[in-house]
């Protein structure tokens, strides 16, 4: 499956741009909506958010997961891993795991009730970008641990209001382009529409994609209707993962060797739809919201077995998913100091895969000079399918009361109902063939809740200290990986309760400022594999550890941010299988959990004349493996921009990795000794114009 290249959208976009006036972009406030689903200050909120503003995004040219957080504290974000080079595997509170966390785009969860669509994901046009730590709000269910991510493009009638095009190594090019379209008194509409594709390192390695975004809203009435179209399309050829050979990454498999089939793919066309009414009413605003979007997936790939003998297991999958989110609630605002929020929620998740497998379907030189053959070629020796059906339901109340301006108490619970039913078969042709299938379901009602509140202590002149705690109680139902692997029971779900605490304000006459918070997370159930492949129910967590964000205003167009992470994150209970014997790591640290991370950045960003941002992260020592016997170095990397800008146009160098590190950052799935690496440099020149 081929996905269509972007050069078409991209252009008769540009073409109706010159038909739109000119607009002024409006900074972004510090008021977020994540937390509470209404507008509220981010120092008010007893919880830890970090707000990235749109205007950051695009003076750094950040157009990944990876390069967006990198001045978020305590968050990694590496490009890549098992779904392909436009993902990543993001880590909060020092947890890397790829659905832990909650993404959310415009209110919607995206990804469903299965796994985050970080592939699909697009930073054209953005507003701004929340990071909430910790387990999701009761508005948005059983579907995250350890953060929040939400992605907020401008709301319709408004956008970023530029073209850019770039030119990168590798033979790299993207272009991007977001805009408002005409409208009248009532009706708002804005397009974004954006494409690239990238080379990398590995020659077998790139991505080609593309996207197109409309959102409209109309005022009939008293009531606000809107509507947004999301089409994306991905199509990537995947890196192979580097084995771990004892106490390090093995030396006789180069960085950039590739040991996928010929015919490697990752794509995905996925068409997302969704329409929301908002009508205020007698006991408050009501809001309603209806999301649906379809995936048509295809994932061609091969995984070197550890033994180093250069053998490849290959497997070929089709895959289709549908994803439902529906939520209607009301928001009560005219009680004296008290807002309530009511509501009813779902998430549907319908998943169907066949794959086809071939167990040593070749066996190739480590050093990857052989081009292996396309799976076309191979008969698959195993034979797989699962149809998943995921209903998450729920209803839910929060509470958040402000007695006076110092106080502010909130309370959420919620009531979640799901139901989960799947149906797996496994088929092995070879003689003496078998056949099994096995339907497995598992319906859980089961509550979760949490409650915070914040003080502000000292307050003057625009200065001020508030501190905060809350606790969080969690779970959220096992992943559907859709894995080669035959998978026939439906998990327990994982649970977490979580504890935070800390203090917030600002200083230097609101220059300056600041977050620091203590966490405590214990996790239980945690899904881990077992030495057939399967997966089970089997491992004991705890998270803990501190976080220090601060962020100082020297003048409107300089801006300086630094931020500090402690983590202490080790398994409570989990009887590990290396490959010999089961070993109990009680007590060790979780792999490619570092202690320590640290980022620091400067922002200058005048209307005319130069520019400049740099961002430096260093992560710190962890280890490869679960029983903490194969330590690797810490690494800094570095990312830099320096432009000038006349009038309307941009002319900007740009470069991530500069200090080209490329150390292990995630690890496959497929095997806890197979491990992807930080992305090698890029380099771009970057042209701009503001409409």
């Amino acid at each position: 499956m081929h996905c269509p290249k972007f050069a078409f959208p991209l252009a008769l976009a540009c073409l109706v741009a010159g038909e739109v006036n000119a607009q002024t972009n409006s900074s972004v406030e510090q008021i977020v909506v994540t937390a509470t689903r209404t507008p509220e200050p981010a120092d008010q909120i007893p919880a830890d958010v970090s707000v990235v503003s749109g205007t950051e995004l695009r003076q750094r040219n950040a157009w990944d997961m990876q390069t967006a957080l990198s001045l978020v504290p305590g968050v990694e974000a590496p490009a890549g891993g098992d779904a392909g080079p436009s993902s990543s595997v993001p880590a909060f509170w020092g947890l890397h795991e790829f659905d832990a966390f909650l993404l959310v785009v415009d209110q919607v969860p995206w990804g469903g009730a299965f796994n985050p669509a970080i592939s699909t994901l697009d930073l054209t046009d953005v507003d701004r970008i929340e990071v909430l730590k910790g387990s999701a709000p009761v508005m948005y269910g059983a579907t995250s641990f350890v953060g929040v991510v939400q992605i907020l493009h401008y709301p319709a009638g408004q956008a970023a209001q530029q073209i850019d095009l770039a030119g990168g190594s590798y033979g790299s090019a993207r272009g991007d382009l977001s805009m408002v379209l005409p409208g009248t008194d009532t009706f708002r509409n804005s397009l974004a529409v954006d494409g690239q594709s990238i080379g990398f390192a590995d020659k077998r390695e790139s991505v080609s994609d593309g996207q197109f975004l409309y959102r409209a809203a109309d005022d009939i009435g008293s009531g606000t209707l809107r509507f947004d179209a999301d089409l994306t399309f991905v199509d990537d050829a995947p890196p192979s993962p580097i084995l771990r050979n004892g106490t390090g990454l093995t030396p006789l498999i180069p960085i950039n060797a590739n040991f996928n089939p010929a015919n490697a793919e990752i794509s995905e066309n996925k068409y997302q739809g969704e329409i929301g009414w908002t009508q205020p009413t007698s006991l408050g605003t009501w809001d309603t919201l209806l999301s649906y979007a379809h995936s048509d997936i295809v994932y061609i790939a091969g995984f070197l077995h550890p033994d180093l003998s250069g053998t490849v297991d290959t497997q070929d999958q089709h895959r289709l998913i549908n994803d439902g989110y529906f939520d209607t609630h009301i928001a009560n605002t005219q009680f004296d100091h008290l807002t309530l929020i009511g509501g009813a929620d779902m998430l549907y998740g319908y998943g169907r895969q066949g794959t086809y497998n071939d167990n040593s379907a070749y066996t190739v030189p480590l050093n990857g000079s052989v081009l292996p053959p396309p799976t076309t070629q191979l008969p698959a020796n195993e034979i797989g399918s699962v149809n998943d059906k995921r209903k998450f339901l729920g209803q839910y109340l929060q509470a958040d009361w402000k007695p006076d301006d110092r106080w502010d108490v909130t309370a959420g619970f919620r009531l979640n109902e799901t139901f989960e039913h799947q149906y797996s078969t496994d088929f092995f042709p070879t003689p003496p063939a078998s056949f099994t299938a096995i339907p497995s379901n598992r319906d859980l009602i089961k509550p979760a809740g949490t409650i915070g509140a914040s003080y502000k202590v000292w307050e003057e002149n625009g200065d001020e200290a508030v501190l905060y705690a809350d606790y969080r109680n969690a779970f959220k139902p096992s992943a559907q990986d859709f894995g080669p692997d035959f998978q026939p029971t439906v998990l327990l779900p994982e649970t977490a309760q979580s504890y935070e605490a800390g203090v917030k304000g600002a200083l230097a006459s609101s220059a300056l400022s600041y977050d620091a918070e203590v966490f405590l997370q214990n996790f239980q159930n945690l899904v881990v594999p077992l030495p057939t492949g399967l997966l089970t129910n089997a491992a004991h967590e705890q998270l803990k550890g501190f976080e220090f964000e601060t962020r100082y205003e020297l003048m409107p167009d300089l801006a300086i941010a630094a931020n500090f992470s402690y983590h202490d994150d080790r398994f409570g209970q989990y009887f590990f299988f290396n490959g010999v014997n089961s070993v109990n790591v009680a007590g060790r640290e979780l792999p490619l959990s570092p202690h320590i991370l640290a980022s620091g950045g400067i922002v200058y960003a005048p209307a005319q004349g130069f520019n400049g941002t740099i961002v430096v992260n260093y992560i710190g020592q962890r280890y490869l493996d679960e029983e903490n016997t194969a330590p690797v170095g810490g690494y800094v990397a570095l990312a830099a921009t320096a432009g000038y800008r006349i009038d309307r146009f941009l002319v900007s160098l740009e470069g991530t990795n500069l200090t080209n590190q490329r150390p292990p950052v995630s690890a496959s799935e497929f095997g806890s000794q197979s491990f992807y690496l930080l992305n090698a440099r890029m380099l771009w020149l970057r042209l701009g114009y503001a409409l």
